[in-house]
């Protein structure tokens, strides 16, 4: 019988196992032109050569297989020859080999970094959620300062605090807050989003600021001498 999908003079055989175990079963053999006869599809590549692609095609029904013809990445270990390939990660039609030794995969560049997804807004799912001491009595939320406005939607004080306390107890940079401009970040948060820093938009430490927290901790210290002198006598 012809086999159609193959080029021109080639000729398909189907023969029956008539002893054995295995009787009733079937094998498929090739014929080339020339008249060698094919008995694997390795070889029948072999003979071909890298002009004919079978990738696709079916050894035991002599057909070339439209679904496997329509996937984008396909891997055949029975061939060893190169194998046309197209992925969505290749602007053009790659051909792999896979009989070369000294080639190696580079897992870093397959789909860029490999760094664990975060999850933004994940400060929102705690809302509700109270830290207490212990007789149950809930901790007083503490006041941000009115310079501190957060980025997001519907984030509360508690998100920002929780935001805050995250990213200085996770980063060892400096915490400045999110660098991009307000319209990016509430046009596109999943973009624009540094999810390195707290949810808050760029905070500028003036020296009013530094000599304003200064004169607190001065004050508080005083406060703690004062405690502990009085515990003395």
């Amino acid at each position: 019988m012809e086999a159609r999908d193959l080029p021109s003079g080639w000729r398909r055989e189907e023969v029956v196992r008539k002893s054995g175990l295995s009787a009733g079963k079937t094998d498929v053999y090739y014929y080339s032109p020339d008249g060698r006869k094919v008995r694997s599809k390795p070889m029948l590549a072999r003979i071909l050569g890298r002009g004919f692609d079978l990738s696709s095609f079916d050894f035991r029904t002599g057909k070339m297989m439209q679904s496997a013809m329509r996937k984008r990445v396909r891997q055949d270990t029975n061939l060893v020859l190169p194998i046309r390939q197209t992925a969505s990660i290749f602007k053009q039609p790659v051909t792999v080999v896979k009989n070369r030794p000294e080639s190696k995969t580079r897992t870093d560049l397959k789909h860029g970094t490999q760094e664990q997804p975060r999850q933004l807004f994940w400060e929102k799912r705690l809302q509700g959620l109270y830290a207490c001491d212990t007789s149950q009595e809930k901790f007083s939320s503490l006041e941000l300062p009115h310079t501190i406005q957060g980025v997001g939607p519907g984030l509360s004080t508690e998100n920002m605090l929780q935001s805050i306390a995250a990213a200085l107890h996770n980063n060892t940079r400096p915490i400045t807050g999110q660098n991009a401009s307000k319209g990016l970040l509430q046009k596109n948060p999943a973009i624009s989003i540094n999810t390195e820093q707290p949810l808050i938009q760029a905070v500028v430490v003036t020296d009013h600021d530094i000599k304003k927290q200064e004169v607190k901790v001065t004050e508080a210290r005083k406060r703690l001498e004062h405690a502990i002198t009085s515990l003395k006598e």
